[in-house]
């Protein structure tokens, strides 16, 4: 059975604990990854805002003040040519968790996961800026207002909404049967509410294994998407090194007060952005890549 190991860096993390993390609903991506690169496919994800080019920078001049930044919103644009990976394994969907971009090309990419929280503000503030993100909805915290992330996805930015399993399970400690209901039961209510089924999946806690791989090809899943930076209330944990790297998906989730000790939603988007301005990277549309 195919299944991935904790890296250095995630395995201390398990083990002294997250700090001011938003812990325990997810940990740092590759510790449930193959050790093979991790491979990618050509784009069709369904449940999407409207692509397009990405724009220089965020909202209007003085958007990124209104939401506490010191500077606009950096975007890259839609490469001409999208990076080349290896194919998936017969009858698997493919595994990324990392775009290989060149050294050179700052670029990293927004995903957020779950979907308890649904704040007003943080649509304003992803409006505002044009934020391109990848959510990735579980159904049982999300469908209780799927219209929130509608919004989202409808408000020009690019964002796109994805599969995150029925009720948040680790799958790898589910039978084949079991991980396929998660799997498939989500696909079909999101395509129920949305009127497609997504392509892009990542499994809750970054776990899975070789039956994870399978039984979403088989719901029509062709790329799961992990990452590689953590954002938490106040700062970001890494898969390895302590910063961010060109090509890095980053991890955030809705959240709201009670699961980051008081801080919003905007608030912890906000010092995640700072911080990617700060390391000098622009914010990439990630099925632009895919």
């Amino acid at each position: 059975m195919v299944a991935g190991t904790l890296t250095a860096g995630a395995l201390a993390l398990s083990l002294t604990g997250c700090g001011n993390s938003v812990d325990p609903i997810e940990r740092l991506g590759r510790k449930a990854t193959h050790d093979q690169p991790s491979p990618s496919a050509p784009s069709g994800a369904v449940a999407q805002g409207t692509p397009g080019a990405s724009p220089s920078a965020g909202g209007g001049d003085q958007a990124y003040e209104k939401w506490g930044l010191t500077a606009p919103v950096q975007f890259a644009p839609k490469p001409a040519q999208k990076p080349v990976l290896p194919p998936p394994a017969p009858g698997k969907a493919q595994v990324v968790d990392r775009i290989p971009v060149p050294a050179t090309e700052k670029v990293v990419f927004l995903t957020f996961d779950d979907g308890a929280e649904k704040d007003p503000e943080f649509l304003k503030m992803v409006a505002d800026l044009k934020l391109p993100i990848s959510m990735y909805l579980t159904d049982n915290v999300a469908s209780s207002d799927y219209g929130h992330f509608e919004k989202i996805r409808d408000n020009g930015s690019g964002s796109t909404i994805n599969n995150h399993t029925l009720t948040h399970p680790n799958l790898r400690t589910l039978p084949y049967a079991a991980q396929k209901k998660e799997i498939c039961g989500q696909q079909e209510r999101l395509e129920k509410r949305f009127g497609a089924k997504p392509t892009r999946f990542r499994p809750p806690f970054g776990n899975y294994n070789d039956d994870t791989l399978k039984a979403a090809a088989e719901c029509g899943i062709t790329q799961v998407v992990l990452w590689r930076a953590s954002m938490q209330i106040n700062d970001f944990q890494y898969a390895q090194g302590s910063g961010l790297k060109p090509g890095d998906i980053i991890l955030a989730h809705f959240r709201g007060p009670s699961e980051l000790k008081g801080a919003t939603e905007v608030q912890m988007t906000t010092r995640m952005l700072r911080s990617i301005q700060e390391q000098g990277f622009r914010i990439g549309r990630l099925e632009d890549y895919l």
